[in-house]
């Protein structure tokens, strides 16, 4: 599935990108819990669009709507889960944190349909 590799290097990419912004350029603000929220943000950003690619890469990718909505699940957890952490971690806002869980189970369901995908 083509999609899933253009959508999973491109998240990678960022992913890269915001991780390596964290650690050089915001590492003086991201201290305590910000910098710890924020690096959780960016490893859930990375697992999972290694996760995006990977699922693209199965067989069963391009004629499965299971992992295809499994795909679009995981870059919505990414922008809701990450997103909001990011968000959370420089604004101090703490009502960002609201939106996490909605990510997060953003995340389950995507996992949970690759599953339902190769079960039967």
């Amino acid at each position: 599935m083509q999609t899933a590799f253009v959508l999973g290097a491109a998240f990678l990419f960022l992913g890269v990108a915001v991780g390596a912004f964290g650690a050089h350029a915001l590492k003086a603000r991201l201290a305590g819990d910000a910098g710890k929220n924020y690096q959780t943000g960016v490893l859930y950003h990375l697992l999972h669009g290694v996760g995006i690619v990977a699922v693209g890469a199965t067989p069963l990718a391009a004629t499965s709507s299971l992992l295809q909505a499994a795909v679009w699940l995981f870059a919505a957890g990414i922008v809701l889960f990450s997103g909001s952490l990011y968000a959370l971690s420089l604004s101090g806002v703490k009502k960002l944190g609201a939106i996490t869980p909605l990510g997060g189970l953003a995340f389950l369901a995507g996992w949970a349909l690759v599953a339902i995908a190769y079960i039967g």
